[in-house]
């Protein structure tokens, strides 16, 4: 397969299995957030609301782009996505992937919701951890697009609690039909407007949560087959030298337009290095592009030129450190994300398998956190107003962060709107605090486990390896 030795060979499939194996768990981990409220609201039947789920995370997928799994591949530092040793990135992969379905499964065999935004994140941040204790180089981690998914992790709960809480009293002082602020009667559907209503805000969540977590998978799959075949994944396409050139252009013209004597040593040597890096991309693209193909063993050494001008200016723009104008500054900003399309890509395939997984697992496995979101976060049974405005936030919350590019936990925006909308009926007594305090633990121990747990990995990766 791809020309890889038979040790290497094995090495890709098991890493594309426990990947495809993340995305299962996070399907099943995760079901509970959409089909909770229309299982114990009697809206839909069980066996109906998981395939419904399920299908619809399979076509968010498709639907979500792939800017959150860029956002995820970006937290690892940029040292180690250039990194050619092929044994390191398997090391890399397999700790992250282990730590994240170990943690994952733990949790659902609890029934705890938990986070796997917050898994994923903390195994990357502990590789790139362990990565930067080799090299005595803590900068080396991607801490700026790690604060930024750190405070849409912090404050979309938050958010979806609040919302919820609000969106609950609106519906009072709107709604006189009091029975939608009730227990539904046992195995009794409610009233058919109701029960669209639900309904839609489980299609909703459901196909946002593919949207934004079935990137996720994608992210982990496309840092598999970089790190052990960069020959065939390391670009959109081998075949196009004159349009890497084309975006490489306004960029270098921008450059050399930077004032050297005006920047501080750490900023001078950076552009020093981009010149350098837009100066050998260049050479390697007309080398390419009578052949309209960049040859096999300069494509990985392509990516590694775009990473590096990417990162370098991005963060030099983030801090202004450079004296350019804010036209300028957008203009720099925007080519660059133009250059990035040519390493920043999923194939078909890629989005075909992480779809399937996420789409299976939805349909399996769901009845453990189903049952703590359903009865045991309030006191109250799950009424139709509650089931229908946690949803309706929630949805809305995963939607926004997936346009941004953001990884948002489903988990907890959704379990934080139910127990929003428990303390809009009755206060903070209306929740039970034996579950809240175990969400929390688990919220609070997810990040801090999974950054050690990975790095130890990682470690013991590298040595084995």
């Amino acid at each position: 397969m791809f020309g890889l030795e038979i040790g290497l060979t094995i090495l890709l499939i098991l890493c594309l299995i426990a990947a495809c194996a993340f995305e299962f768990i996070n399907g099943f981990h995760d079901t509970a957030n959409a089909v909770a409220t229309v299982i114990y609201t009697n809206s839909l039947k069980p066996t109906y609301a998981v395939v419904l789920s399920g299908t619809l995370n399979f076509l968010g997928v498709f639907a979500g782009g792939i800017s959150v799994a860029m956002s995820i591949i970006n937290l690892l530092p940029v040292e180690s996505l250039i990194d050619q040793n092929v044994h390191h990135s398997v090391a890399m992969i397999l700790a992250l992937l282990l730590t994240a379905i170990i943690w994952n499964l733990g949790t659902w065999y609890y029934g705890i919701p938990c986070s796997s935004s917050h898994t994923m994140i903390g195994s990357i941040l502990g590789v790139g951890i362990a990565f930067g204790f080799l090299k005595s180089d803590f900068s080396s981690v991607n801490w700026s697009k790690a604060g930024e998914v750190g405070l849409s992790l912090l404050v979309s709960p938050l958010f979806g609690f609040g919302m919820t809480v609000i969106l609950m009293f609106v519906l009072r002082s709107l709604v006189r039909n009091a029975s939608i602020f009730q227990a539904p009667p046992k195995d009794t559907p409610p009233p058919i407007w109701i029960r669209i209503i639900l309904i839609l805000t489980c299609s909703g969540v459901s196909f946002s949560h593919g949207s934004n977590d079935g990137q996720k998978g994608v992210g982990l799959v496309m840092l598999i087959l970089i790190g052990i075949v960069p020959a065939y994944f390391a670009l959109t396409s081998a075949d196009n030298p004159q349009g890497i050139k084309t975006s490489l252009t306004p960029i270098a013209k921008i450059v050399a337009q930077i004032d050297e004597s005006q920047l501080k040593d750490d900023a001078l040597k950076g552009i020093q290095e981009v010149k350098k890096e837009i100066k050998e991309l260049n050479e390697l693209m007309d080398a390419s592009i009578p052949q309209n193909k960049i040859v096999e063993a300069e494509r990985f050494k392509v990516r590694k030129d775009i990473l590096l001008i990417s990162r370098t200016l991005d963060k030099g723009i983030e801090a202004e450190k450079y004296p350019l104008t804010k036209d300028k500054a957008r203009d720099l900003k925007k080519a660059l994300k133009d250059l990035r399309t040519h390493t920043d890509y999923a194939p078909f395939w890629v989005l075909l398998i992480i779809s399937l997984s996420l789409g299976i697992g939805t349909m399996v496995g769901w009845k453990r956190i189903v049952v703590t979101i359903g009865e045991k976060i309030g006191k109250e049974h799950l009424t139709y107003a509650q089931g229908a405005s946690s949803e309706l936030v929630a949805a809305g919350t995963i939607g926004v962060s997936t346009f941004l590019g953001l990884p948002v936990s489903t988990t907890h925006v959704l379990s934080s709107g139910v127990a929003g909308s428990m303390v809009a009926n009755r206060g903070m007594r209306n929740l039970q605090p034996k579950t809240i305090q175990n969400i929390a633990l688990a919220w609070l121990l997810t990040l801090p486990v999974c950054i050690v747990m990975s790095a130890g990995l990682f470690l013991l990766f590298r040595v084995i390896l």
